[in-house]
C-alpha cells in the first residue's frame, strides 16, 4: 500500500523538479519547486517522518519560498527576457548533460542492485521524531546550523541591497 502511494509522489517530485529547470519564467519555476517540496513533504510523511514532513512544509514550502518568490517579484525580472531566450539555445547542452546524469543513474543501480541494497532498510522507532531531530542538530551538527543561520541572513541583506540598487 505504501508504495502505491509512493511512487506517484516520487514521479510528481521528477516532474515538479524538471519543471522547476525548463520553465521559462522565475515565477512559473519557483511555484513548481513548492510543489515539489509539498511532494517531498508527503515522501517523509510515507516513511513515517511525520514531523520532518512538517518541517519541510513549515519552513522549506512556506518560509523560503516565501521568501524566494518575494525576492523575484522584488527584483522584477520581465526585463530580462534576453536571459531566458539565450537560455533556450542550450538545447543541446541541456539534453546531453541529462542523458549523462541518467547513465550514471542506470550504472549506479546496476552495481547496486546485487547488493543489500535491494532489501528495505531498518528504519529505528526514533526516527524523524522532534527529540530525534532536536538532539542530532543541536548536538551533532550545531555549527552547519549556525552557518546556515548566518548565510540565510546575508542572502537577504544581499536581495534588499540588489533590490534597492536597481530601484536608484
Amino acid at each position: 500500500m505504501e508504495l502505491l502511494i509512493f511512487y506517484p509522489l516520487a514521479i510528481a517530485c521528477v516532474v515538479l523538479s524538471m519543471l522547476v529547470v525548463f520553465n521559462s519564467s522565475p515565477i512559473a519555476s519557483a511555484m513548481s519547486l513548492i510543489g515539489m517540496m509539498l511532494c517531498l513533504a508527503g515522501v517523509f510523511v510515507v516513511l513515517q517522518a511525520h514531523f520532518l514532513a512538517a518541517l519541510q512544509v513549515i519552513i522549506y514550502a512556506g518560509a523560503i519560498m516565501v521568501l524566494f518568490m518575494f525576492v523575484i517579484m522584488l527584483l522584477n525580472l520581465s526585463d530580462d527576457d534576453k536571459q531566458w531566450v539565450a537560455r533556450e539555445r542550450n538545447l543541446f547542452l541541456s539534453v546531453s548533460a541529462g542523458a549523462l546524469i541518467l547513465g550514471v543513474l542506470y550504472k549506479f543501480i546496476d552495481i547496486t542492485s546485487g547488493t543489500e541494497f535491494n532489501s528495505p532498510a531498518e528504519v529505528p522507532d526514533t526516527f524523524g521524531t522532534v527529540r530525534q531531530v532536536g538532539t542530532t542538530l543541536f548536538t551533532d551538527f550545531v555549527l552547519p546550523f549556525e552557518v546556515a543561520s548566518i548565510l540565510l541572513l546575508v542572502a537577504m541583506i544581499g536581495a534588499v541591497v540588489l533590490a534597492k540598487s536597481k530601484v536608484d
